[in-house]
């Protein structure tokens, strides 16, 4: 489990944040030999989690260095990083109106206008027929009649090799139609991920040219910018792999020998995302009771007593 990457720390911080959750506390030679590796490699790891606050230091002789508990120590970075990703919106807004102002060149405008919901759609399906190697999307509202619909051509692409990473806002996996909808294109190849809150809504396709709002402020469906290769591509490209890093991944594919079921997977991915059980039940087409009672019983096989627990052990067992 990757679990610091979206504060900004590197996998060996990751693994021996992770580690130390076991072991309570340890001493450098013992927390390196949990991870795997020499104290000399650990040494930056464990200075990266003294100075974000995540482990403290117990005495010198030797040093003894113990866990920060997760909902004290990460809150506070989380919101440093939500903080850097909206400073980034705001400079994307920026970027955008400096292309606008921009004469034409070469007789072809960086950024485009289109109005009107059969240009949007017409638009969208272009761009996935001109793709070549990947696209790219935050899937959040405002959504063109009121909700998201599915993307059929997406199955022919995936097909075709045009690889698809798709961060889902909680509306875009409302309902179980939703979810069943999202859950083909998995199986077909799509990588998904969710982030219920996420609003920076866009498509890019082969990190060259993007779909987006004209403002994330107030946002019209019918209204989008397509701009062509640019920094402000290259920007929005940044910013969803800020989003793609902080998104809690979405397996539908088929449970292997021993794990859970697929339904299960995706209540545990769900509500490692952050959603709460009527947003779950609603999204899978159960009670709110239902989710309650079957997160009881996974959190028991797993043995563990907190949700924030059990989405640690169930992406160690790789069920995430």
């Amino acid at each position: 489990m990757f679990l610091l990457e979206p504060v900004g720390l590197g996998r060996l911080e990751n693994d021996a944040y992770l580690a130390l959750l076991d072991l309570n506390r340890a001493t450098a030679e013992e927390l390196a030999e949990s991870v795997g590796c020499s104290p000399a490699e650990l040494r930056p790891a464990v200075r990266g989690l003294l100075d974000h606050g995540l482990v403290q230091q117990l005495g010198f002789t030797p040093a003894l260095y113990a866990l920060v508990a997760p909902d004290e120590a990460l809150p506070a970075l989380i919101s440093r990083r939500r903080g850097d990703l909206a400073q980034m919106q705001i400079h994307v807004e920026e970027l955008a109106d400096r292309l606008r102002a921009r004469p034409a060149r070469e007789g072809k405008p960086v950024v485009e206008l289109l109005e009107g919901e059969d240009a949007v759609l017409a638009a969208v399906s272009r761009l996935q027929l001109e793709a070549r190697e990947e696209i790219i999307a935050v899937d959040a509202p405002p959504y063109i009649g009121g909700q998201s619909n599915p993307n059929d051509l997406e199955l022919s692409r995936l097909a075709d090799g045009v690889a698809y990473r798709f961060v889902y806002a909680r509306e875009a996996l409302a309902s179980p139609e939703h979810m069943a909808a999202m859950r083909r294109c998995t199986e077909a190849g799509e990588q998904a991920r969710l982030l219920p809150d996420v609003t920076l809504k866009m498509f890019v396709v082969d990190r060259t040219t993007a779909l987006l709002p004209v403002s994330y402020a107030e946002q019209d469906p019918s209204v989008r910018l397509l701009v062509h290769e640019s920094a402000l591509v290259d920007a929005l490209v940044c910013c969803f792999e800020g989003l793609w890093a902080r998104a809690t991944p979405l397996d539908a594919a088929a449970a292997q020998d021993g794990g859970p079921s697929v339904r299960d997977r995706e209540l545990l991915s769900l509500m490692a995302s952050g959603m709460k059980d009527r947003t779950i039940a609603r999204s899978l087409g159960v009670t709110e009771r239902t989710v309650g009672r079957r997160l009881t019983e996974l959190m028991a096989e797993l043995g563990v007593e907190t949700r924030f627990q059990a989405g640690v052990q169930a992406a160690r067992r790789g069920w995430l």
